[in-house]
């Protein structure tokens, strides 16, 4: 586990393309070996990290986006995925240099 503050950097791992499939009807992970199906909110998160992107502005954008969405749980949500993502090495993390 690491630890993430909202100033964490994240990038898509090199090693993964992130790309809608049609066929599933979902956005997906193609890895040489395979594909990872994801979730919708998966999916929302991931298609912001293609490019270097704080967490932070990860959260302003999905907040934006979903207004209806409280706040707190969406942040909530956001930091819990990209833990979980990063143990998946889905995920390309920098930290904030002090």
């Amino acid at each position: 586990m690491i630890n993430i503050s909202d100033s964490t950097s994240v990038k898509l791992s090199s090693q993964f393309r992130f790309q809608w499939e049609e066929a599933q009807q979902s956005f997906v992970l193609l890895y040489p070996e395979g594909m990872i199906q994801l979730s919708a909110s998966a999916g929302e998160i991931l298609n912001r990290c293609q490019q270097q992107i704080t967490i932070a502005e990860i959260i302003s954008d999905l907040q934006t986006a979903f207004a209806e969405a409280d706040p707190n749980e969406l942040a909530a949500d956001v930091r819990e995925f990209i833990q979980e993502a990063n143990d998946q090495a889905w995920l390309e993390i920098k930290h904030q240099k002090l």
